[in-house]
């Protein structure tokens, strides 16, 4: 926190959340020379580049690319780091609680706190499976999975060497499919150099529904991607129409043809679902200004119905003239509408309704290989679908290291020039 702050103060903007939508927003009005103080509070000292996990899992990019310090993104740029958890929001009075005791009060307020995983009440999910939604989750994961392959080597019964190789994703969404495809290159690689035979790893995708991905996704991205499921080092078992009932230490119980089946895995990775955030949950909203989710529904600029002087974008809202997918192209740029309609409300100016600019839909398939599908026109996988997808993905990154932004600029926009215009 900055020494100079007065935390009572209300005559700022405060940012709550540092994802794609907090930090941008944070950016850009700084980059507006705004004349309000501007502070972002998150309860980690690192922004996690979500879309780039994966990578960070295989080293297929740098730690500090991928997860890089609040303190470097907003040096110079006008903008006060509260690390801190928030306790309560108190919209009535303008006041943010932290659990440290210190509170902050404000007189413009963006509410980005992302959600947070749903295990839609299995029991045991929560406690015994790994999550993979930030930085440490994926060390973790790599951690976890490193340890297991080198018990394999050592494990004398061959049942629970097949537990400790085999891998059970549960949801086979987006995040399922990349990081099982990734998992299914990225393991035999890593059991190979310790002696180990590839051929022994399994890859175990659970999906509730019928198909893969699901609503939202084109046929031609799905086709793409069980191909290249198909084709990866090691064997990925697709069960579909599989409800998981519960999950144990090591295994788990899930539902086909209303027939209980087991799974021993040692590794069970929930990539399920989310939920609402429970303090986005706890705002004073009315039941017809939330949807199902219990998200509050935003103006077209991006404003609390009852509340117009709190914006919100991101996964904890939804803006009921123009729903988005949850993605972090949408939430960037949802960012960037938040802090011009700020300044615009400072100014006395006239707010612009949100125009979210969905570019592509890019998706890992596995280490260096990808999908890009370019404005629902051209479709290019393989490596070459891997260079579209990390150029774009780093041309958005927020990184000090403005050498690799402007090649990665470069590149994205190179290779989507020559596409388009095929």
């Amino acid at each position: 926190m900055s020494a100079s702050m007065d935390t009572t103060a209300n005559n700022q903007i405060l940012i709550l959340g540092g994802g794609f939508t907090g930090l941008f927003a944070a950016l850009h009005l700084s980059s507006l020379d705004c004349p309000l103080p501007i502070t972002l509070i998150d309860r980690e000292t690192r922004f996690v580049f979500k879309p780039l996990l994966y990578e960070l899992l295989s080293n297929e990019t740098q730690v500090d690319v991928t997860w890089p310090r609040y303190e470097e993104l907003l040096t110079h740029r006008g903008v006060a780091y509260v690390l801190g958890s928030i306790q309560a929001i108190d919209l009535h009075n303008r006041q943010v609680q932290l659990d440290s005791g210190l509170s902050y009060g404000y007189r413009y307020l963006v509410v980005a706190l992302g959600d947070t995983a749903g295990y839609f009440n299995v029991s045991g999910a929560d406690e015994h499976t790994f999550t993979f939604r930030t930085a440490q989750d994926a060390l973790e994961l790599g951690k976890h999975l490193r340890q297991n392959l080198q018990k394999a080597l050592q494990a004398e019964d061959s049942t629970e060497k097949d537990e400790l190789l085999t891998t059970a994703i549960v949801g086979a969404g987006p995040s399922g499919v990349e990081l099982s495809g990734t998992l299914a290159d990225l393991l035999p690689h890593w059991y190979e150099k310790l002696g180990g035979d590839p051929e022994d790893i399994r890859v175990v995708l659970i999906q509730r529904g019928e198909e893969i991905l699901g609503k939202g996704v084109s046929d031609r991205i799905r086709e793409t991607a069980e191909k290249a499921l198909g084709n990866r080092r090691a064997r990925i078992d697709i069960l579909t129409q599989s409800s998981v009932k519960e999950v144990k230490p090591g295994s788990l119980v899930y539902l086909n043809d209303e027939q209980e089946h087991y799974l021993d895995a040692e590794t069970i990775v929930w990539t399920a679902g989310s939920s609402t955030h429970p303090l986005v949950q706890s705002l004073p909203i009315a039941d017809e200004h939330s949807d199902r989710r219990q998200r509050p529904h935003t103006t077209s600029t991006l404003q609390l119905i009852d509340f117009p002087n709190v914006f919100a974008g991101g996964d904890c809202a939804v803006n009921i003239e123009d729903p988005q997918p949850a993605t972090a192209q949408v939430a960037y740029q949802q960012g960037k509408t938040i802090a011009y309609n700020i300044k615009a409300l400072i100014d006395e100016e006239e707010l612009e309704p949100a125009s979210v600019n969905l570019r592509g839909y890019l998706m890992k398939l596995g280490v260096e290989e990808s999908v890009a599908e370019i404005l629902g026109k051209v479709r290019i996988s393989g490596h070459a679908g891997h260079l579209i997808r990390h150029a774009t993905y780093l041309s958005l990154m927020p990184t000090p290291a403005r050498n690799m932004k402007l090649g990665a600029e470069w590149l994205a926009d190179e290779v989507l020039d020559q596409v388009l215009n095929v």
